[in-house]
């Protein structure tokens, strides 16, 4: 059977249940709303412009923290792992701030910053910097040795060796580290929005639970889910696919 035929059905499966929760009365109708009463406020705030300017305002929050903190990632993971003090010395932290929940940050960020956008993607570029860093690292310091003294017995050395050896070496792992950036990155997001006072799908999610609308609030965090799942398979899961094939680490 074809995957997306399986796909299918497993929705029309969730869809069956739900509506049968629904029907059975086993909950209160303003606790769990039926299928059809999300699916129609969906189209309302599709059709009203509200999801739309909130999706468009979260895309912004995360295309700017994202890309800051793919940057700011990648030098932290180059100096961590060309430089042996500085990873015996930060490179613990980084895995200890890594760790820590991205919605851990938005008081911080809140004191420092108030109720802004900036705040919002503040707590963006550190939810995807460390892990974005983490990855850096590990693929400057999992570069074939065998690659490091061929190039070395060619007189290559310092700045040569690093652009020309060790950063194409380290591409699949940089890929992927921008993945799990993204990943990372867009959790932050929905954390940030949620406890701020500007437009966004997170903002969006804590009005609708402020007024009760407990179908406001299963549709979008259906979105959020969904965009989740369909930019990582079309875009990023591709993309990682694709390297992986062209550095001849998976078959093809």
């Amino acid at each position: 059977m074809n995957i997306a035929i399986k796909r299918l059905l497993f929705i029309i499966v969730l869809l069956g249940i739900w509506q049968g929760i629904y029907v059975a009365g086993l909950y209160p109708n303003y606790i769990v709303p039926s299928p059809v009463t999300v699916g129609t406020t969906l189209v309302e705030g599709f059709v009203g412009g509200d999801l739309l300017r909130a999706l468009a305002a979260s895309f912004k929050h995360l295309l700017i923290g994202l890309s800051l903190s793919i940057v700011i990632g990648t030098l932290l993971g180059v100096i961590l792992g060309k430089s042996k003090q500085a990873d015996e010395t930060a490179g613990m932290y980084l895995i200890a701030l890594q760790s820590i929940p991205s919605i851990v940050w938005v008081p911080l960020a809140i004191l420092l910053f108030g109720f802004t956008e900036t705040a919002v993607i503040f707590v963006v570029v550190v939810g995807g910097t460390f892990v974005m860093a983490l990855n850096v690292r590990s693929a400057i310091h999992n570069v074939p040795p065998q690659f490091v003294r061929a190039a070395r017995t060619m007189d290559t050395k310092g700045l040569q060796l690093f652009y020309r050896v060790e950063v194409p070496a380290s591409v699949p792992y940089f890929i992927q580290g921008v993945r799990l950036a993204w990943a990372f990155s867009w959790r932050a997001l929905m954390a940030g929005e949620f406890l701020s006072n500007g437009p966004g799908l997170g903002y969006s999610l804590s009005f609708a639970q402020d007024y009760a609308r407990m179908d406001q609030v299963i549709g979008i965090i259906i979105i959020i889910g969904v965009i989740g799942a369909v930019v990582d398979m079309l875009v990023f899961s591709k993309l990682e696919t694709n390297v992986m094939k062209r550095w001849g680490l998976l078959k093809t």
